[in-house]
């Protein structure tokens, strides 16, 4: 029953790990899409659509971290061994400051845009 269990767990790490990469190479391959246009000359500034590009494949891959830490965290569940409790901890450190700093980004981003996109 244990060892089932565990199984169980280790396919459901891999399964979100699966997960992760899927939103992340569908995010990447919607902000190509929809940066294309962009390389067409014309007059006006690009600055507002490199924006909107910029941050919705942030919001994804914030979300796809998420899901990654989802994924270490099970895994570790299964082995609980302090040499994977160690490297969980670090893991978990690296991509909390990678999230925390995307979603600064983020933020920062969508902050400039509301002044703008109010006086329309």
């Amino acid at each position: 029953m244990v060892t089932a269990l565990k199984q169980l767990t280790v396919f459901l790490a891999g399964g979100i790990e699966f997960a992760a990469a899927i939103i992340v190479g569908v995010a990447a391959i919607q902000a190509t899409l929809r940066s294309c246009p962009l390389f067409i000359p014309r007059k006006t500034p690009l600055g507002d659509e490199v924006e909107i590009i910029r941050l919705s494949l942030g919001r994804w891959l914030t979300l796809a971290i998420e899901f990654e830490l989802a994924a270490d965290i099970l895994r570790t569940a299964v082995t609980p061994t302090w040499n994977d409790i160690g490297q969980l901890a670090a893991i978990v450190v690296l991509r909390t400051v990678l999230n925390y700093f995307l979603q600064r980004e983020v933020s920062r981003a969508e902050s400039r845009r509301r002044p703008t996109s109010q006086q329309s």
